[in-house]
């Protein structure tokens, strides 16, 4: 009779007793035939003595083949026919693809191994096993250790069996399942990951749920909150682990509980139940688990359930303004008006008794109303304080705002102004602006936001502030302002600043839209100065100059009278030590207007210095102002101060967007994508090369020598991006053979051969004139088409033929245009594509050259390309900017500058070429 022991280490070991029995069949017999039974092993004798006998050893991958055999009961004796049944059961586990893959560490090597999943089902069939396992396999004390060795090592060989016909693979990992060899390379990580997988899968037969229950107790410092561990198993409700029930419930529940303590440590030590695996949480606990463990839970897949009557919120300031009824003349900043704080959670208003609980509360909870209520204890504390201290006393509105600035409480956001009287014109939106109708002599009929438009301007004018018109490019600036001077007739004249490329398309659509009005162009050499500017001002109704003359003439226009000095395209005057910021400043007027669309395009610091124009001091110093909102917002993405800044400023700023349906509803979609070009081989080669110049020059260079190396290296590698004759200026052809040397320059042939061959046009940006000295012919002559060029030195009598030419019917159908000279000003709705050949740092500068072609008066979808190099720098820009910061309607960026701050390997990093640059 033949016999069978595992021994851990050593394997199955096969002997025989002295009792006459038949030879066991092939292959087994052929085995038995030919081994020497050199091994000793331990074996409980019938009479229950243990003795020792001559084995023969198998290791587990024949151990595996020998025990997946039919042993008949004959010859083979239950301790044997056990083992075979074990066996077979792991075939079955294996077959069902309850198997992982896992790395173990042995010999000095990383080998790949398969082994049981595990799981309720493996365990219920494992602890089956452990009870029914004859007593000649036991060790004594350890019952259980035999079977688990026996699974461990059988698992892996009857896995790699049954794969023996599957093909050979190049991956380590899944060769090494295959053929047992070593995984190179291995390593800890990777054999970590396959453990939390295979834990993950153990585990997933059922799933874990935290059950927060509501406790007796106010939430005070001494309540317990119970959390219920429960387990759910499919299509059941959870059911909290009892401590003396089911085992492999309970042996479930404690593994997904150490899984929940790992995820959020604060489950740990925590005091619990006698007859489950509950906890008891203080208060302070509940309070961060809620905040925190909440998220830290879900990540790891486990489901927190919290009391029904629960909310989470954060306190919020309301402002209360109130003022006389509406004024029929100026107030201005040192208007007199009366105001109070609320404290709000959520949308309750809290009363002063609430108030005072607040302020002496010692939990982050707190039971408000019948509902228990999360939110900041110290915030809360410290927002009630500061309601609790203001008493509504009269104040003018400069002083209210100046409050705005300076005051203000940690983690807890303005969220909602008021108002009544004549504040309520200000603050308040939603109260409906007295409507203005179209004013006699306009000609044009307004759209229903210009009509509201105008009905803003007219107020802001009526209560002396100034105000910024933001609305996008295209939405009618121009008619409303001209459509405020009808309204009002003003004895005295208005002074409009704008740049030189502009004045022609004043000039015009005053004509078009507001023909009564008497203009005056102070320009050019001939232009009149001192008494006589003066006296023909008078006579005028809107006297139009530009940035530059307001900065060389100040000292006669500001001796002037003004009823209104309006500045368009106002961006001019974002820098506030600039001669045409202080200019402008210099000059005054009743009523102060910027127009633009965009009041901020790159730093905060260029909203206050367009708002100090138009409302001198209303944010302060720029020192000040630096402080308490540029720092906190563009680094901290403080949401306080965005909240404080846009109380302050949102009464002067009307800004309007061409894509929000309830401003204009006719315009066509706009399409914006990314297209990406490869470089060429000899792009690579001086990409590489200015890269690695860069980084020598980096070595010693420090203060404005790296600052300077930095954006000259910007520069340089963009001209590569655009074209190698654009980077090394040295005259040299577009073409190399007929083959192109620029894998950007190719892609836009591309672009523009399907434009020209749906009968549409394109408008062509870069940043580079150079650049677009060299398209220009390049593509006159490969579409055989006029192809203008509309840059910073082109007169302005020719900028408008051209402009002209490109809108009419029959004109050309491409235009190449630098970003700074046709970025702004300027309508060519008869484009529907707009390519940008060259990123810019800035999208608030693209943006407006996109509304060229996308403002009113297009009829057709307009499709906006930028390109881009793959792997290279432009790429990584392009995802920066598509990634930027976005804090309650204000764009935060940072410009150019921001990249010379980086260290030298981070710097490298940024510019290096991917593995993708350059293509075939």
């Amino acid at each position: 009779m033949l016999h069978a022991l595992w021994s851990p280490g050593a394997g199955l070991l096969l002997w025989r007793d002295e009792r006459p029995g038949a030879e066991p069949p092939e292959p087994l017999g052929g085995l038995l035939a030919r081994a020497r039974f050199r091994h000793r092993a331990e074996a409980l004798q019938p009479t229950g003595a243990v003795a020792e006998v001559p084995a023969h050893a198998l290791a587990p991958a024949a151990a595996a083949e020998v025990l997946r055999q039919r042993l008949p009961p004959e010859t083979a004796a239950g301790d044997l026919r056990f083992l075979a049944h074990v066996a077979n059961g792991i075939e079955r586990w294996v077959r069902a693809g309850r198997v992982v893959p896992q790395l173990r560490r042995a010999d000095g090597q990383w080998w790949s191994r398969w082994e049981l999943v595990g799981g309720a089902r493996q365990r219920a069939w494992s602890a089956e096993l452990a009870a029914l396992m004859p007593p000649a396999l036991r060790v004594p004390g350890r019952p259980a250790a035999v079977l688990e060795d026996l699974l461990a090592e059988l698992t892996d060989p009857i896995a790699r069996s049954l794969l023996g016909g599957a093909p050979r693979s190049a991956h380590p990992l899944i060769a090494g399942l295959r053929d047992d060899e070593p995984v190179e390379p291995g390593g800890y990580r990777p054999a970590e990951v396959l453990e939390r997988w295979r834990a993950g899968l153990e585990t997933e037969e059922y799933e874990l749920v935290l059950r927060l229950g509501e406790p007796d107790g106010d939430g005070g410092e001494f309540t317990l909150w119970r959390l219920e561990v429960c387990i759910r198993a499919a299509d059941e409700a959870p059911e909290p682990v009892a401590l003396h029930g089911d085992p492999v419930r309970l042996r479930t529940g404690m593994a997904k509980l150490e899984q929940a303590r790992a995820a959020y440590p604060r489950l740990r030590d925590l005091p619990g139940d006698d007859a489950t695996l509950d906890l008891l949480l203080p208060t302070e606990v509940v309070a961060d688990l809620v905040e925190h463990g909440a998220a830290a839970l879900h990540a790891a897949g486990i489901r927190l359930l919290l009391p029904r009557p629960w909310t989470v919120t954060a306190p919020t300031l309301k402002l209360r303004v109130s003022s006389p009824p509406a004024a029929e003349s100026a107030v201005g900043l040192p208007g007199i008006l009366s105001y109070r704080w609320e404290l709000a959670l959520g949308d309750t208003e809290l009363t002063e008794a609430e108030m005072r609980g607040l302020i002496t509360a010692e939990s982050d909870l707190v039971r408000l109303r019948g509902e228990w209520v999360q939110a900041d204890r110290t915030a809360l504390s410290a927002a009630a304080r500061y309601v609790a201290a203001q008493r509504g006393d009269e104040a003018t509105l400069a002083a209210l705002f100046a409050e705005l600035a300076r005051e203000r409480v940690d983690g807890v956001p303005i969220t909602e102004v008021t108002a009544t009287g004549w504040a309520a014109e200000l603050f308040d939106r939603h109260t409906e602006t007295v409507e203005v109708p179209d004013p006699p002599g306009l000609g044009a009929t307004l759209r229903p936001y210009q009509r509201r438009g105008l009905a803003w301007l007219a107020t802001m004018s009526r209560l002396g502030l100034g105000a910024i018109l933001a609305d996008d490019m295209g939405l009618g600036k121009t008619v409303q302002v001209l459509a405020l001077l009808l309204h009002e007739r003003a004895a005295t004249p208005t002074l409009l600043v704008c740049p030189m490329s502009v004045v022609g398309n004043w000039q015009r659509e005053t004509t078009r839209f507001a023909p009564e009005l008497r203009v005056l162009v102070h320009h050019g050499p001939a232009r009149l100065s001192g008494a006589a500017l003066a006296t023909a001002a008078a006579g005028a109704d809107l006297v139009i100059t530009t940035y530059a003359l307001l900065a060389r003439d100040v000292a006669d226009l500001a001796e002037c009278r003004w009823e209104r000095l309006v500045l368009d395209e106002a961006q001019h005057v974002k820098n506030a030590a600039t001669r045409q910021a202080r200019a402008a400043r210099a000059v005054p007027a009743r009523h102060r207007l910027a127009l633009t669309g965009t009041p901020m395009e790159n730093r905060l610091e260029e909203l206050r210095a367009l708002l100090d124009v138009v409302v001198p001091g209303l944010l302060g110093s720029a020192q000040a102002f630096r402080s308490r909102f540029a720092v906190p917002i563009e680094r901290e993405a403080d949401q306080n101060a965005v909240t404080r800044l846009r109380a302050i400023t949102g009464p002067f700023v009307l800004r309007r967007v061409k894509t929000d349906p309830t401003v204009i509803d006719d315009l066509p979609e706009k399409l914006e994508m990314t297209v990406r070009a490869n470089l060429t081989a000899e792009q690579a080669a001086l990409y590489q090369a200015v890269l690695d110049d860069m980084v020598e020059k980096l070595r010693s260079a420090e203060g404005m020598a790296r600052r300077g190396a930095v954006l000259a290296a910007l520069t340089r590698l963009a001209q590569v991006c655009n074209h190698p004759a654009h980077f090394l200026g040295d005259g040299s052809p577009v073409l190399r053979r007929g083959r192109h040397r620029s894998g950007k320059l190719a892609l836009l042939e591309d672009i523009v051969d399907g434009v020209l061959g749906d009968g549409e046009k394109a408008l062509l940006f870069t940043r580079f004139r150079e650049f677009g000295e060299l398209v220009v012919p390049f593509l006159a002559e490969r579409f055989g088409t006029q192809v203008p060029f509309l840059h910073g030195g082109v007169a302005r009598g020719a900028r408008d033929a051209m402009v002209e030419r490109f809108q009419s019917a029959d004109g050309p159908p491409l235009m190449v245009l630098s970003l700074a000279a046709g970025g702004t000003g300027l309508t060519l709705t008869a484009a529907n594509h707009v390519v940008h050949m060259d990123r810019w740092w800035n999208p608030a500068v693209e943006n407006q050259a996109t509304d060229r072609a996308y403002r009113i008066g297009q009829r057709r979808a307009v499709q906006v390309r930028k390109l881009v190099c793959v792997d290279t720098l432009e790429e990584r820009i392009d995802e920066m900017i598509a990634h930027k910061r976005k804090l309650a309607d204000l764009t935060v960026g940072v410009g150019e500058n921001w990249v010379t701050e980086l260290g030298t390997d981070e710097l490298r990093d940024l510019f290096a070429l991917g593995a993708e640059a350059v293509g075939e």
